[in-house]
């Protein structure tokens, strides 16, 4: 008989990743405890699985919970937003934490991330990356929608990523939008949506290309880039042309059903390799 896999503390933030990831674990037989978190967390993504549920701030109490499930593995995924930490209630662990992640908070979402990966490590947990669970959702150097780019959209997405790799050198986003040679929009603390909501009141932005890639020194089994449909619908409002996205190092949430709406809005998707 194979061996039994280990059990894997899922802690889920919002989107549609967790579900995906409890799919998963629920298909393969692998024992899943859910540490979802209050204010991110769909009630949905804990159906059918032993669950808990938490405050951000709650990490010695998230902590003592997953030990007690017996979990193995550590997955975190889904979106959650920068907290205002003076606003933070925390337990006995999360104050002794927070200090640190203050501090990290200076720098960027990369750096309270490290923060809070070496904290479960060093609770006795082994951290994993969604792709290991769901090697399905990473992005492939691949067509998945419309035409090629033509040269001058090959042109903009040179552009929007070497953008977009400084913006992530300094820890300050993943993502940026070109258009007619030139970078028009850059990702903050807001996020890939806020983006592009700001690209359509952006005039310059119209024809442009949304280009997503991981900061070169991110860890990758937390907080790789991220597109689906909806990120295609708010591109198409924008008035965008296409998007694309580094191959092995982020995720597309259903592949068919995001390839089906970029069709729909005349967008291309493409999943490309940065060689240089």
């Amino acid at each position: 008989m194979p061996a039994a896999l280990p059990k894997l503390g899922l802690i889920a933030g919002g989107g549609e990743i967790p579900a995906l990831v409890r799919d998963a674990c629920l298909a393969r037989g692998r024992p899943l405890y859910i540490a979802a978190l209050n204010g991110f967390c769909a009630a949905h993504t804990v159906t059918g699985s032993e669950h808990g549920w938490f405050d951000l701030p709650q990490v010695g109490g998230l902590l003592k919970a997953l030990h007690g499930a017996g979990v193995v593995d550590v997955c975190l995924c889904g979106s959650v937003a920068k907290p205002d930490f003076s606003r933070l209630r925390p337990d006995w662990k999360g104050a002794l934490l927070l200090p640190r992640l203050v501090r990290a908070a200076l720098s960027g979402d990369d750096a309270i991330l490290r923060v809070v990966v070496e904290t479960i490590e060093q609770d006795g947990f082994s951290v994993i990356g969604v792709d290991s669970l769901i090697q399905d959702l990473l992005v492939a150097e691949r067509q998945y929608a419309g035409r090629p780019p033509d040269a001058a959209m090959q042109a903009d997405i040179r552009i929007a990523l070497a953008a977009a790799r400084a913006l992530g050198a300094a820890d300050r986003g993943q993502a940026a939008v070109a258009a007619g040679g030139a970078v028009v929009g850059l990702e903050d603390d807001a996020g890939t949506d806020a983006l592009l909501t700001r690209m359509a009141q952006t005039p310059a932005a119209r024809g442009g290309v949304l280009v997503k890639c991981a900061k070169p020194q991110q860890d990758r089994r937390v907080d790789l880039p991220t597109i689906g449909a909806v990120t295609v619908g708010k591109a198409a409002a924008a008035g965008l042309a296409g998007i694309a996205v580094e191959a092995g190092a982020a995720l597309l949430v259903d592949a068919a059903a995001t390839g089906a709406a970029a069709d729909r809005h005349g967008l291309f998707v493409v999943g490309f390799r940065d060689d240089g």
